[in-house]
């Protein structure tokens, strides 16, 4: 690996379709029930808001996994492949995984978002602290399909990493936005990315698990009504994109445990009847009609490991808090 200071490179492979973008959101609202995917919460307002969220009482998720690998990240070093190539999903910031690096001392290091402008300032900074440690950001949109690329592979080949095992790192219990059967075709992508590295490699990954109702729900719907400026700004962000006439002011949150799906369920309820207009089209709500905007799946344990099994993964570990309300896996690829 290189002693000489290193420079962070980036890639962006994902290129917005604008056209595209407004197909998928006037086809959402054309369903019944309506639904707007949750990638839609997260413009620039949206995810300062969620970073709000985190910070919240009510909701357990980011401090219970942060405490995890502050306890266990010793652990942890020793069932990850030594000096591998750490591929972070959806690295934002890079914070999760830069606090992971003393213990799991990568030989590199990838951060993936969705834009690697969201990335720049994150690793100019990170390199500066981690001057000798080869970084990439690459911009993917990874919800749609993870393959790293030729681009991608022509940097570890030059980083001198392309035969080193691999650890995906998918933090954050993001797998929950996918269903179960979502959820399985985007581990068996992670196996394939693990796989095409050295031997040793694997899957490093945040689970939220299904616990009582009276914690789940709160953490969805804060007493603060942060989480319901978060799902209303989805429609300010659909006005901006699809050059709709939502009026948020109309809409309240709703979010709720469906504890037959295992899931936690937000949507946005009009209070009153009204109809959405934008160009080439429309879509009439009733008083009370609900637009779908976020599912959240909580996992059982055993069931997860059973889902990293489907997925290709072989030995299975898994770590969780004294409450047992997170957990964080690590499969062998």
């Amino acid at each position: 690996m290189p002693s000489t200071p290193c420079l962070p490179s980036f890639v962006q492979l994902h290129r917005p379709d604008d056209d595209a973008v407004r197909a998928e959101l006037a086809g959402g609202l054309a369903l019944t029930p309506p639904r707007i995917a949750p990638k839609f919460l997260y413009d620039a307002l949206g995810s300062r808001l969620f970073d709000a969220i985190t910070e919240l009482a009510e909701y357990y998720p980011t401090r219970t996994e942060a405490a995890i690998f502050a306890q266990h990240a010793p652990d942890m070093a020793q069932a990850l492949p030594a000096g591998a190539v750490l591929i972070d999903l959806g690295a934002g910031s890079c914070a999760k995984a830069a606090r992971l690096f003393p213990a799991l001392r990568p030989a590199a290091y990838v951060a993936v978002d969705i834009s690697v402008d969201y990335l720049r300032a994150a690793l100019d900074a990170l390199q500066q602290r981690h001057p000798a440690l080869p970084m990439l950001g690459l911009g993917m949109d990874f919800s749609a399909r993870l393959a790293l690329g030729p681009q991608a592979a022509d940097w570890l080949a030059t980083s001198g990493a392309a035969r080193l095992p691999r650890a995906v790192f998918y933090p954050g219990s993001s797998i929950g936005n996918f269903s179960p059967t979502e959820a399985l075709a985007l581990l068996c992508q992670a196996h394939a990315v693990c796989a095409a590295g050295g031997a040793g490699g694997g899957l490093l990954i945040g689970v939220d698990r299904v616990k009582p109702r009276a914690v789940l729900e709160p953490a969805y719907d804060d007493a603060l009504g942060v989480t319901a400026a978060f799902n209303r700004n989805l429609l300010l962000n659909v006005n901006r994109l699809l050059g709709a006439d939502f009026a948020p002011q109309a809409w309240r949150h709703v979010a709720f445990f469906n504890a037959e799906a295992s899931r936690i369920e937000m949507h946005l309820e009009p209070t009153r009847a009204q109809t959405v207009r934008w160009p080439g089209g429309e879509r009439h709500f009733a008083a009370g009609e609900r637009l779908h905007t976020e599912n959240s799946y909580k996992w059982e344990p055993t069931d997860f490991e059973a889902l990293l099994h489907d997925a290709g993964f072989g030995a299975v570990r898994h770590w969780s808090d004294p409450h047992d309300w997170f957990s964080v896996f690590w499969g062998a690829a």
